[in-house]
This record gives structure tokens, sequence and C-alpha cells, in this order.
């Protein structure tokens, strides 16, 4: 980590030993639900763009890497220690090519014999794009890791919307189902997950206009692209804004599948590495949990007005915690161990900077995930398993960005990083189960003024709400093994919280076994990196040591699974 004027974290900023635990100040209730909806496992799924700060072009392809593919597939050329992480983890679905990359793009120029397709001036990044990774190289890297593909279209162009389809779907004897075959792929792949447009409520984006014309504009996407290939699920675009979310679900809500939402939290941490900072980030679960609330709502009464049957879900297919810093530092740069590049001594942040000021900030693109990233990931993960019982669930979900950009994978020269959230996805993806259980929680509180994502109001400073956060938050689930599983985040920088446990008939403490993350780090911003990988890591299983009273004791700043056989 690039080094400031104060270089370690002081008293208030190391993350402390956890105090010795009082007697029980908590209690959790776990019971069934009558009729208890599944979580959807597409919840776990990831996002990859073009042309921004390594996603593709150094981190999930590298040509001319001793680490990558060397043969004559579309393979060639993408690294296999990315490929082997990701077997390992697992990806239910991946969206590509963005984000605002999407808005200009044209799939023609990423298909075809590499060497042949155009280098394209960029606008969505302002960079050069060289379209050697297009459609057949993410295909099949998609199918080499066992992925989802999930392809977002402009929704500017009805023609070239239906002739992408064609590519990837269409078994007959066209132009583009033989340019299909000619890259390398016989048999349709038969992308089912369509996006259309991308955050074209937003002036940032090419192809930008009101919803009365996006809604007309998306209904004769959807028309066409499914005569090509009936049955495709549909993105449709929506908007924090209530009075779009609206009109979308009005016009399009008895042909798509989900309306999309866009959420990301702010960290101060590089200029501010205190407890408070702490507290704001990992707080702000509590914005995620009610902007998907408000969404689900709007669209569930629209959905009521007008009779719609077709179900629904959100698809919260851009979100993370972006990392704000100085615009007056050096530009930030990868650093060979998986952080930012040393940028020497940096000045002391002003007042304005400290503050949050929006003037004076810019996204960080290269911070790498910390621990108060991993409790917050954990949370926004707790809020989506609780929406699973709304009449309008979170059925995807694809966090900003799969590898480097702040992502879940730091892919460097000389290997890869496994990030503190790359734990998380296992912990949750691969450790909880599918079936939620009903969780009542009673634990010590924070008042805070809750940040409302990164967004500012006109004099500069974060939109804030007044709030207050519980410092447990907890997940029950269970699956088809009979296994219940309770994770506890405990987002106190300090304390443990002792806690009474109320479970439901069948299962007992006796045999219980636990994982955590977080526990032994030393610092509330803890981060891995390539020459100490584990700093953040998922704990082995082990017995769980629960109190005569079947009380257990929840670390500070750790998440904690429980594992209950019956």
């Amino acid at each position: 980590m690039t080094p400031t004027a104060r270089t370690e974290p002081d008293e208030a900023t190391r993350a402390s030993r956890p105090k010795e635990p009082m007697s029980a100040t908590a209690t959790i209730r776990v019971r069934h639900h009558a009729a208890p909806k599944p979580i959807s496992s597409e919840i776990y799924g990831h996002f990859l763009e073009s042309a921004f700060f390594g996603n593709i072009e150094g981190g999930v392809f590298d040509e001319g890497s001793p680490l990558s593919v060397d043969d004559d597939t579309p393979l060639r050329g993408c690294r296999r220690d990315v490929i082997d992480a990701f077997r390992d983890l697992g990806l239910p679905i991946v969206r590509w090519p963005g984000g605002n990359f999407t808005s200009p793009y044209h799939f023609e120029d990423g298909i075809g014999p590499r060497d042949e397709r155009p280098r394209r001036l960029e606008l969505a990044w302002g960079s050069e794009e060289t379209n050697r990774f297009g459609t057949p190289e993410f295909l099949s890297w998609c199918e080499a890791v066992g992925t989802t593909p999930y392809l977002a279209h402009s929704a500017r162009d009805v023609d070239e919307a239906v002739r992408w389809v064609e590519y990837t779907n269409y078994g007959g004897d066209t132009d583009f189902a033989r340019s299909r075959r000619a890259d390398g792929r016989d048999e349709p792949w038969d992308v089912r997950v369509w996006g259309v447009g991308n955050e074209v409520y937003g002036e940032w984006q090419m192809g930008h206009r009101p919803v009365e014309r996006y809604v007309h504009d998306a209904s004769e996407h959807l028309r066409f692209m499914e005569q090509v290939s009936p049955g495709l699920s549909f993105v449709a675009v929506g908007s924090e804004r209530q009075e779009w979310t609206e009109a979308v679900v009005r016009g399009l809500g008895d042909r798509i599948d989900y309306v999309s939402l866009h959420l990301y939290a702010a960290s101060m941490q590089l200029v501010d590495r205190s407890t408070e900072e702490w507290e704001a980030v990992v707080g702000q679960a509590a914005y995620f949990e009610h902007a998907i609330g408000a969404q689900s709502d709007t669209i569930e009464r629209i959905r009521g007005e007008l009779g719609f049957t077709r179900p629904i879900a959100i698809a919260i297919d851009e979100w993370n915690c972006r990392h704000l810093e100085p615009s007056s530092w050096p530009e930030p740069m990868p650093g060979d161990d998986g952080g930012i590049a040393d940028r020497g001594l940096l000045p002391e942040p002003s007042a304005a900077e400290r503050e949050g000021d929006a003037g004076s900030l810019r996204v960080s693109r290269y911070s790498p995930r910390t621990l108060a990233d991993a409790l917050l990931y954990a949370g926004v993960f707790h809020a989506m398993h609780r929406a699973s019982q709304r009449p309008v669930p979170v059925g995807m979900a694809n966090a900003v960005n799969l590898v480097n950009a702040n992502g879940v994978l730091a892919v460097r020269p000389d290997g890869v990083v496994r990030t503190a959230v790359f734990h998380v996805w296992d912990l949750y993806q691969n450790h909880t189960g599918r079936i939620p259980l009903e969780t009542a929680v009673t634990a010590p509180s924070r008042s805070l003024e809750m940040r409302l994502g990164d967004e500012h109001l006109p004099s500069g400073t974060f939109r804030t709400m007044p709030t207050t956060v519980s410092l447990l938050d907890v997940s029950s689930t269970t699956d088809a093994d009979g296994v219940l599983r309770v994770a506890v985040i405990n987002r106190s920088a300090s304390d443990a919280i002792t806690t009474e446990l109320d479970l439901p008939e069948g299962w007992s403490t006796a045999g219980a076994t636990v994982r955590t993350l977080g526990v032994d780090a030393e610092d509330l911003f803890a981060v891995n990196s390539l020459s100490d990988p584990d700093v953040v890591t998922l704990s082995d299983e082990r017995e769980a040591a629960f109190g005569t009273d079947s009380s257990y004791t929840f670390d500070a700043h750790a998440i904690t699974l429980l594992l209950f056989r019956a």
C-alpha cells in the first residue's frame, strides 16, 4: 500500500485484540419461514469491463505472459492462474463487456481473426481498445471457468443486437453463424442472459435518452432479439430514481426478467484510517438494504397496478465500495505486490479532502480490497438474503470488478492475489445454504450518519441519513443436507459480543463447528498481497466453543460462520 504522511495506523486505527467478553449482551433467535423462497445463487455473480484498469488486458487476458494459455483456441492469451483461481472459487454468472464500455461497443469489432480486428478509440474511459479479447474469447473463458455469461448490449441499434444474438445462438447457415464457426465454435453458445442498455439515464452514456425513448427502443430490441432465440432472459435499465424505474416497469414489465440497480459504497480509508471510518464503511450495508427495499417496493407496486404476472427480480449488476483519494495525489498505478505502486511520501490531505469533498477526490482504481470491505460485502450479502423473501427479490448481482480495478482477484505479472473479498465470496457462495431461515437479532448498535453510497450533495459532501446500525448482522440458512448455517458479522472494531442462541427444534450446539474471517487481522483495513497472501482469509473448520448456557462469543471485526448438524 502506498505510504502517506502517516504510514502506520495509530492505536485508534489498529484492530484491537478482542476485549474480555461480557455476559451475554445479545440474542439470536432462528426459526423456519412458513414457505421460504430460495436465495438465488446468482447474487454471487461478477462483472468484467473491457478497457477498464486491467480487467481484461493485464488481467484475465495477457498475451505473451508465460502464465497464459498458448494454443490455437480462443483461450490463447488467457491467464491460466486466473482460470484456476476462479475454478476453485466458482463463478455463477459474469457480465461483460461493461459497464460504460457497453454503450459505444460494437461486437463485430471483437470477432474474426485477432490480427485483423480494428483498434478503436474507446470513449467510455478514454483509452484505445485493441478488441483482441472479444465475444469468442469471453465465451470460451466462461466455459473454461464454468460460469454463465451475461452479455450487455447498448440498446442503440436493434439490428446489431439481433446479429449479436445470431452470432452466439443461431445454429443455421448465415454469415454470422459461419463467423462463429470460423472463430472456433461449431455449436451455438446459447447465451441466455442479455442486458438491454447500461445506465442510459446518465449523460455520461453514449445513447443517453429520456425514459420514454428508452422504453420504446428497448421494446423493439426485446421483440427482435427474442425472435432470433426464444426464451432469453432480459435485464432492463433501472435506477434509484423511482420515476425512471416506474416508467420502465410500466412499459416493459410483462416482457423482462430483471430490472437493474447500480449501488456503490464509498470509503475514505486512503486518507482516514480511523475507527470512525471503519464504522462508516461497514455500516453502508444498511444503505444497500434500504435501496433494495425501495426498488423492490416500486417494482411490485407497478406490477400490481397493471396485473403483470411475469416474475421480475432485481439485478444489482454493478456494485462495490469505491476507495476515494485526493485528486492532487499522483495517479495510482498497479504495484508488483498486488496493491498500489509506491508513490513516495504523500502530503497530508486537506480538510476538504478528509471530509469527502467531491471536487477534490477521485476513485483509486488500484486500491486493494480490505478487511473493512470484506465486512461490508458480507453485510450486502445478508441484505440480499433477506430480500429473497420479498415479492421482488434480488435475483442476480454482479460485483465490480472481478479482476484488478478494486477486484476480487488482483493479477500481476508474477502471480495473483486472492483479496480479502475473494474469501468472503468463498464463505457465502460455497459454505452457506440457499434456504433462508427467519432470524431475529437483539444486539448493541451504533447511531451514525449513514453514507448513501458515493453520491454527494451540491455542497460537495456525502449524502447521509441518520440511522442506527446493529453491531451484529446475522443470516441463517440451510440446505438439503440439513446443516444449519448461522453467519454473523460483528461490526465492532474492538469488542467481542457474547450472544445467546435460540435455535429451531432439531438443532443444538452439540457437535457444532465454526469458521471465521478477520479475527486475526491486526489492522481494520488489512489487505492481502503476493508477499503476504493470507492476512485476511477464511479459517479452517474447527469445533465451536459454547458457554454452558448455549452462548457464543463473536470476535470483533470478523465474520463467524457457525454450522449445526441435526
